[in-house]
């Protein structure tokens, strides 16, 4: 069968061997259900070894439920969660968050995804309001849903603002590794900060699985309390947990001759793909033929071109169209690369785009 690539999501990309190994080796026998399993054990030590002893870890099966049920940790029934618009519990959890944990999201408009703590202020005069959801709860997404990533000295004027207005803080980590990645810093390092993590493992190498972390020392007691049932009642929990465990300890483990982590090297991988896919494109951006339109910061790439040069190159591969783009007839497209791209997948892909954008009619671009 040929190798079908795609730049639509790191979603799409096979499981990484090292994982798919994990996985083989947790089926083996009968083992306790529940996550009172081996497997599940030694995630446990992993989460601790990683993110500090203070640190705990529950796995779950997708990362929408780990953010519903980080949000439900972290939040009262008349509680609401700050967030930036772009944010995916805002726009891709089909209202998960308002229909399942009961919770309201507070958006506040950011044009690369990233909020700043003055931005907090628009939702700090609701508190004490009876008749406005109070905002409780900032949620972070890191790296972002365009593709940028927090530095560190901006998660920490972030969370340290939302901490000063009495707000928790729960990061949304889909893509944590790769802005640990980028930014050159260890995963404990990424999320400081951060009272819960949404910590993911699919985009990164995973076949399924993500997990909520309790970062906050406060907070392990009685999040340690409640979170056994927050995931059974928002059915999260599973009965094979050793499966899902036995994956993200690989992700956190599992380490190459030089001593790197998997999830490390996955998502360096897919970082540098994406900035080798745009310098690729840059002489057609420097031509004015197509627009970067965010920074390569991680491993997304996004891009405004004409609609039918997209559409020509879609033939081939996929990929999603963003949004309708500032020039007519054009669109804002989002290039993903994943763990397993190749230099040849982006040679070839930047190869069509080329193609396809020059066979549009100057006059049309």
């Amino acid at each position: 069968m040929n190798r079908i690539v795609h730049f639509a999501s790191d979603n799409y990309a096979a499981v990484h061997p090292e994982v798919m190994a994990a996985i083989a080796a947790a089926n083996e026998g009968h083992d306790v259900a529940y996550g009172a399993d081996l497997a599940t054990a030694a995630f446990d030590a992993a989460i601790a070894s990683t993110f500090g002893d203070h640190a705990l870890g529950f796995p779950v099966f997708n990362g929408t439920g780990a953010n519903i049920v980080s949000l439900m940790a972290l939040s009262p029934r008349w509680g609401g969660v700050v967030a930036s618009e772009h944010a995916h519990i805002n726009v891709d959890e089909n209202g998960a968050p308002e229909r399942v944990g009961g919770l309201k999201i507070l958006p506040l408009p950011s044009v690369d995804g990233r909020l700043t703590p003055d931005q907090l202020g628009r939702y700090a005069d609701d508190l004490g309001d009876p008749h406005r959801a109070q905002p409780v709860v900032l949620s972070v997404t890191q790296s972002t849903e365009l593709g940028t990533v927090y530095s560190l000295e901006q998660m920490a004027e972030l969370t340290y603002a939302a901490h000063e207005l009495g707000m928790r803080v729960h990061m949304d980590g889909a893509r944590l590794a790769n802005a640990a990645a980028a930014l050159g810093v260890s995963l404990a390092e990424a999320v400081k900060g951060a009272d819960v993590l949404s910590f993911g493992g699919t985009k990164n190498g995973a076949m399924l699985g993500e997990a909520v972390v309790i970062l906050a020392e406060d907070l392990r007691g009685s999040l340690a309390h409640d979170l056994p049932y927050l995931r059974k009642s928002t059915m999260q929990l599973g009965s094979k947990m050793r499966y899902v465990s036995a994956q993200l300890t690989a992700l956190l483990t599992s380490t190459d001759v030089s001593g790197d982590p998997l999830w490390h090297r996955n998502a360096a991988h897919a970082n540098a793909m994406a900035t080798r896919l745009r310098a690729a494109l840059a002489p057609l951006a420097d031509a004015g033929a197509l627009r970067f339109t965010q920074e390569t910061q991680s491993n997304a790439v996004f891009v405004e071109l004409p609609r039918a040069a997209a559409d020509a190159v879609r033939a081939a591969f996929r990929f999603y169209d963003w949004q309708p783009g500032t020039a007519p007839d054009s669109v804002e497209a989002r290039w993903m690369c994943a763990w397993d791209t190749t230099a040849q997948d982006v040679d070839g892909f930047a190869a069509a785009v080329q193609q396809a954008v020059e066979a549009v009619p100057t006059g049309a671009r």
